[in-house]
């Protein structure tokens, strides 16, 4: 069988090591990939938004499966246009990405559909917006309305730091904004819960914490993740009921009223509060790093449960896991998530000698005349699963060491919350 997975993360990285390992694939392709899947699968240079040229490469090289990993391509409708060619896709159509798509979506499905979530408000200029936070509380949220890398959200204490959130936004900052979300703050908790889906079926998929903040204590901006452990402290069987029956059974049925199903990953970021879950956000695939924490856990074919899925037969997999846990540490590129530069040399990775349960996934990197360099801001995610977060954390940081690149930097204290 032939796989193609779409990215170039940490993410896809770890997928297409375990479709590697996958009894039911030959032959991986990456568009466009890193220098990590360069060693285990072809990487193909082309663009992710060139849907037209990615099709023809498919058809071309005769792939079985497409496996979509980051939510641009999703959320610009490549499964349905691949779609339109009879070719295996694994993903959400259009229609249910807009749960990732549009926070206001998101928001608006929830109020129909009772889901717990945070109140909301939505604004359309900053005028408006200016005038509600001169008489609303603090703390307050402020998010982005589209996609933002995990960036476009900011948590406002202060009135004045509020007013600085809409100004970017309604600038620009993260794309051309027509409107902007308002939320009560929550506090509580955070937990990523992870579900996959045929359309019909679905599963549980596990669930992690990550930690967004740059700066350790979880303080300073919001990144793309610096890290994660799974599984997360909150999960109990009583709490996972509570997600499924409040916020994951009410959002298949409210995506069916709208004649689509949900087909793929699909990620729900809440916030514990309590012992009662509130939906933070969707994400409609595996978050990174997180998926490079879960995936090494599932001990089932990973080619067979995606293939079924496809098919619709999910119901006919017995998803099996390994008890152990699983914990990540993001080697960044000094400067992230503000300007930091690229193309620096990684010199001493061929040197690593990983035991077993022990990984690393390239995120940032491609090669350059034989030489890995940095190719963005989260370079290289170091993994390590076994029974005990403490030494997790421990391994990940002493392969770090012996990476030791002297223009990255990373949090020592990954997973504080259940080790500490």
């Amino acid at each position: 069988m032939k796989i193609l997975i779409i990215g170039s993360g940490g993410r896809e990285h770890a997928l297409a090591l375990a479709c590697k390992k996958s009894s039911n694939s030959h032959q991986i392709f990456c568009i466009p990939g890193n220098a990590g899947t360069e060693s285990i699968a072809k990487n193909v240079k082309l663009e992710i938004n060139d849907f037209d040229k990615i099709r023809k490469f498919i058809q071309e090289s005769k792939v079985d499966i497409v496996i979509i990993g980051p939510e641009q391509p999703l959320v610009d409708g490549i499964v349905d246009y691949l779609n339109k060619f009879n070719i295996k896709v694994f993903g959400p159509n259009q229609k249910a990405s807009q749960l990732e798509g549009s926070k206001i979506f998101t928001k608006n499905f929830c109020k129909k559909y009772n889901i717990p979530t945070a109140n909301f408000g939505v604004f359309k200029n900053l005028s408006e917006s200016n005038k509600f936070l001169d008489s609303c509380n603090f703390p307050i949220v402020i998010k982005a309305d589209g996609l933002a890398s995990g960036k476009g959200v900011y948590i406002c204490k202060e009135r004045k730091d509020a007013k600085v959130a809409c100004e970017e936004i309604f600038s620009g900052k993260f794309g051309k904004a027509e409107n902007i979300l308002f939320e009560e703050f929550l506090d509580g908790e955070e937990m990523s819960f992870f579900v996959i889906s045929d359309g019909e079926t679905f599963y549980n998929f596990g669930t992690a914490q990550d930690h967004k903040r740059v700066l350790e204590g979880d303080k300073g901006k919001n990144t793309g993740g610096m890290g994660a452990y799974s599984p997360s402290r909150l999960e109990d069987k009583k709490l996972n009921n509570k997600i499924i029956n409040k916020i994951i059974n009410p959002t298949l049925k409210g995506l069916k009223d709208i004649d689509t199903k949900f087909i793929g990953f699909l990620y729900a970021g809440l916030m514990i509060i309590n012992n009662e879950p509130y939906l933070i956000e969707y994400n409609v695939r595996m978050g990174d790093p997180e998926c490079q924490t879960i995936i090494p856990k599932l001990k089932t074919d990973l080619v067979e449960v995606i293939n079924a899925c496809i098919n619709k037969k999910l119901k006919s997999i017995n998803l099996e896991w390994y008890e152990d846990k699983s914990l990540c540490i993001v080697l960044c590129s000094m400067g992230y998530p503000d300007e930091y530069k690229k193309n620096i040399e990684i010199k001493n990775l061929d040197k690593i000698h990983l035991a077993n349960n022990e990984y690393i996934f390239h995120a940032g990197t491609k090669k350059i005349n034989n030489k890995i360099v940095s190719n963005g801001g989260r370079v290289l995610n170091i993994v390590i699963r076994s029974e005990n977060f403490k030494k997790n954390r421990e391994k990940a940081i002493s392969l770090i060491n012996k990476i030791n690149w002297d223009n990255g930097f990373f949090r020592k204290d990954i997973g504080y919350k259940v080790i500490n």
